[in-house]
């Protein structure tokens, strides 16, 4: 199994670098950077610092007992979830913003740009560039600063610039199409620092590295609590940041990998965010991918009730572990997602971000489907749902708060 990419940044097939020319040496140096300072004693001493006492790592792994119960009252099925949810900034995010941030002091910039869509990795890069004393400009869809209200306020909070973009479908993909054409503009002093595991080669790599801690956490955990590794690992995948964090240091294991994409309002009615389950091959953002296409290679609007779910691409090494069978994936609609939200929510007293309520439903269906024999699931609760409660609240109910 190839767990690198290769010289051209592949993961077998997908990925590489497809950018103008003017910023391939940009992202050269950037590849230069990162494998300079990602080896570094000193680079690594000042993050695990801002981890543990600015993120607040370790994340605990929680036993949710009274979801497993409600879902197997034998009690042989065991729930565990991965709190990611209490990272400060209420999301994973935060573990790639530092490493980014401190990578892109490091290389002397002054600026630091970024896209968002749920609006988590916008308060996560505002959150990481205060800290680290860098100018901070968002990119933001009109569509998502509309329904992620109080993260647009809590960015500008923070110093951000939030830059709305009414182009297109006015959402994520939109959003990254405007942070490019700025990093284009401003490459000499400005870092542009992405989300997720998406765009040319080196960014794959990049946040995948960043977001490990996630998964090395987890295998020291769940081998403390149950003595043994879990049958199966759950995350929602957008583009795919929080999924290759947890899996990636459990490839070569047998536990089973499962990424849930969004169903939106089913997958038959091309109101989704499907990318690996339901598109095609394409290039976009930079990388060679699976994306949500027509037969002209346009790109589609992707739909999902999850702002952080709504892109129509996915990380390159995600679908390349899923055509080699090594990740299984799957997808939740809109109705599921809010049904294991509320679930999550009445069990637990815990409020899922709606991304991650994609990966609970997954996780109760395969508990309930192994009720009765000795099964371990973990899921990457990914953030917390302050961010989708008037959503949830609308859907629910009908109701306006």
């Amino acid at each position: 199994m190839q767990l690198q990419p290769d010289e051209s940044g592949k993961f077998g097939r997908y990925g590489g670098r497809f950018a103008p020319e003017v910023l391939i040496s940009a992202l050269d140096e950037l590849e230069h950077a990162f494998f300079k300072f990602h080896e570094d004693k000193s680079f690594n001493a000042e993050l695990d610092n801002l981890l543990r006492t600015y993120a607040g790592r370790p994340t605990p792994l929680y036993f949710a007992e009274n979801l497993s119960s409600f879902c197997d009252p034998s009690g042989r099925v065991r729930i565990y979830l991965k709190r990611e949810d209490l990272v400060h900034g209420g999301a994973h995010k935060m573990n790639n913003t530092l490493g980014q941030a401190l990578l892109a002091k490091k290389m002397g910039k002054e600026r630091v740009i970024a896209e968002t869509g749920a609006g988590q990795h916008g308060v996560a890069t505002a959150m990481a560039a205060v800290k680290l004393r860098l100018k901070c400009d968002i990119y933001m869809g009109t569509e998502d600063i509309e329904r992620q209200r109080l993260n647009v306020f809590r960015m500008k909070l923070l110093g951000a610039n939030v830059i709305p973009v009414d182009k297109g479908s006015k959402t994520l993909k939109d959003a990254i199409n405007e942070a490019l054409r700025d990093w284009v503009t401003n490459v000499e002093h400005t870092y542009y620092l992405i989300g997720s595991v998406v765009g040319p080669h080196p960014y794959p790599l990049i946040v995948r590295e960043f977001q490990r801690v996630i998964g090395i956490e987890t295998r020291k955990q769940i081998i403390e609590a149950e003595g043994r590794l879990p049958d199966v690992i759950v995350a929602c995948v957008g583009g795919g940041s929080n999924a290759m964090g947890i899996f990636y240091d459990f490839i070569e294991d047998d536990v089973e990998l499962i990424g849930v994409e969004a169903a939106g309002r089913g997958l038959h009615t091309g109101m989704h965010g499907a990318s690996i389950c339901a598109g095609e091959d394409g290039v976009l953002h930079g990388m060679f991918s699976k994306l949500l296409q027509d037969e002209y290679g346009q790109i589609n609007q992707s739909y999902s009730i999850a702002a952080g779910l709504d892109y129509p691409g996915v990380g390159p090494e995600l679908v390349f572990l899923a055509e080699q069978g090594r990740v299984k994936m799957t997808a939740a609609t809109d109705n599921e997602t809010l049904t294991a939200f509320k679930i999550l929510a009445e069990k637990e007293g815990i409020i899922p971000a709606l991304e991650s309520a994609h990966a609970i439903h997954c996780a109760i269906k395969l508990a309930k489907k192994n009720r009765g024999r000795e099964y371990i699931i973990v899921v990457n609760l990914s953030g917390r749902g302050d961010k989708d409660i008037f959503i949830a609240a609308e859907a629910l109910a009908g109701e306006t708060l």
